[in-house]
């Protein structure tokens, strides 16, 4: 049978990114058996239902112990996302308390508070990645800070730069991604628990206390107006994913360009065995690179799916509701795929300095046209310089005599410079402005990035004893990983899949 966990063909050169499994439907039923057990003890701490009512059904929260069989089936005849789930639920409660489940909440106050758990968990995977990218930027740009290589725009020779200034830029927009992620938490890690609307009224009086205590319970916060139309948090992730995928694509469209045969200037690993051509045997293609480009256009794509989705009519849509689940899914995702395709990149990444030099050379000096200019310009003025250097350099351009060797014939530029110095002047290694000095200032703050972020795991807030009922009790399983920590099994299956297997 085909596995889902083979969704590329290039996913055996890269490690897994441990957030598909996140919204598998085990982990997602886990995430809304973790809201319903957070609700039963608010409620019965408020007196909303009985106190043993509470403790029953927090016991019982564990998806081990439901029919996800029956489940599946009870979905597909009552075709509604939640009830049946509910329902078999209530059942494993038992008779006495099953009545107390699912007590003034509304479908979506589950099931999007629950993806707000399984967002958690990707969302940390996505820092945990975004550590890790960015410490092979930061060693990446440490060791080609001086590295002179050509600076392009428009495709076209333009001054020179370093590596390690083109690996600069990455960072900087990289850890600014990474600060977005950061600043969204507060909007997007919040408990949806006012009703069917909102306002409370199913809760009466414990209302807003109610909301207080699940968030407490959950280690999330609350909405100042809960409202189900209110989905602006978890757009905010997708459209900073977006910008994630947007510098992720644009490193790979550099790295494929620089790996043509005319370029040669550096390289994505590729191991050993690795086919490019099933009928070329020369073949070395970018694959890694090329995944950056179609995985980063899939997942900006999904920008305007999100944004749509804030489209809600009057109080609530569920049309809105299941486009924004979708394109959030497939948003973390991707984002996470991109990342583990970017760090084995970077980590692997051969850079061929003397091809690089070489290609500085190809204009025979034209790329230090510049420098030469601003040089003749405190002589001449600016623009009288720029005037005779155009014309040096257009004739260079067109016809077969070198730029040194025009430069040199030139009566207004020779009046000022001997041969010598116009060759230095025009020298490319000599012309890098700060670029190396950029290249160690960014190596140095993707560090501290990176630094932050591992500190952020290391002391987040534990999630509550109760969610993780089902987990097993050695204290070194990671949180982040459902799989590990027994939450679901490794083998998860879709609700078709049960039905077909019979589990």
């Amino acid at each position: 049978m085909y596995s889902e966990s083979i969704r590329h063909f290039t996913d055996g050169r890269v490690p897994y990114a441990g957030i598909a499994h996140l919204f598998s439907v085990e982990n997602r039923f886990q995430a809304r058996l973790d809201v319903e057990a957070a609700l039963a003890l608010a409620e019965a701490e408020v007196g909303l239902i009985p106190e043993p009512a509470g403790e029953a059904i927090a016991q019982a929260a564990q998806i081990e112990k439901l029919d996800l069989v029956r489940v599946a089936a009870e979905t597909v005849s009552a075709s509604h996302p939640l009830m049946p789930l509910i329902e078999e639920f209530a059942r494993v409660v038992g008779r006495e308390y099953g009545g107390w489940v699912h007590w003034g909440a509304t479908t979506q106050n589950i099931t999007q508070t629950a993806d707000v758990l399984v967002l958690r968990d990707a969302h940390r995977a996505v820092k945990d990645l975004l550590a890790k990218v960015l410490r092979g930027m930061s060693k990446l740009a440490e060791a080609s800070a001086a590295v002179p290589m050509a600076g392009r725009t428009h495709s076209q020779h333009a001054v020179p730069v370093t590596f390690g200034f083109k690996v600069a830029v990455w960072i900087d927009e990289l850890a600014a991604h990474t600060d977005r992620l950061e600043r969204l938490e507060d909007r997007l890690f919040r408990v949806l628990m006012g009703g069917a609307v909102g306002t409370f009224a199913s809760f009466g009086p414990a209302g807003r206390e109610v909301e207080r205590r699940v968030a407490e319970h959950l280690g999330l916060g609350t909405m100042p107006v809960p409202s189900r139309a209110i989905n602006d948090g978890i757009v905010e992730l997708v459209l900073v994913l977006g910008q994630v995928a947007g510098t992720a694509g644009k490193i790979g469209k550099d790295i494929y360009s620089m790996m043509q045969p005319e370029f040669g200037e550096a390289f994505e690993p590729i191991p050993d065995g690795t086919v490019g051509s099933s009928t070329m045997p020369h073949k070395r293609n970018p694959q890694l690179a090329l995944d950056l480009l179609s995985m980063s256009a899939q997942l900006r794509a999904l920008a305007a799916p999100a944004l749509e989705s804030m489209q809600h009519d009057h109080e609530a849509n569920g049309g809105m509701t299941d486009l924004l689940e979708e394109t959030v899914k497939r948003a973390t995702v991707l984002g996470g795929d991109i990342l583990t395709r970017l760090d084995v990149i970077l980590d692997g990444l051969e850079l061929d300095e003397q091809r690089m030099r070489a290609n500085l050379a190809l204009s025979e000096g034209l790329i230090g046209s510049e420098s030469l200019m601003m040089e003749l310009g405190e002589r001449i003025g600016r623009q009288k310089a720029h005037e005779v250097v155009y014309e040096v350099a257009q004739e260079s351009a067109v016809g077969d005599a070198q730029f040194l060797d025009l430069l040199v014939r030139n009566t207004t530029v020779s009046a000022y410079f001997d041969r010598d110095e116009i060759r230095r002047l025009i020298d490319p290694s000599a012309y890098l402005g700060e670029s190396i000095t950029i290249a160690h200032e960014m190596a140095q703050h993707a560090r501290a990035v990176a630094d932050r972020l591992e500190f952020s795991a290391r002391t987040a807030r534990p999630v509550p004893l109760f969610v993780r009922a089902a987990a097993t009790k050695d204290d070194d399983v990671d949180d982040a990983d459902p799989v590990t920590a027994g939450r679901i099994a490794p083998d998860t299956r879709t609700p078709d899949e049960l039905l077909r297997l019979g589990r």
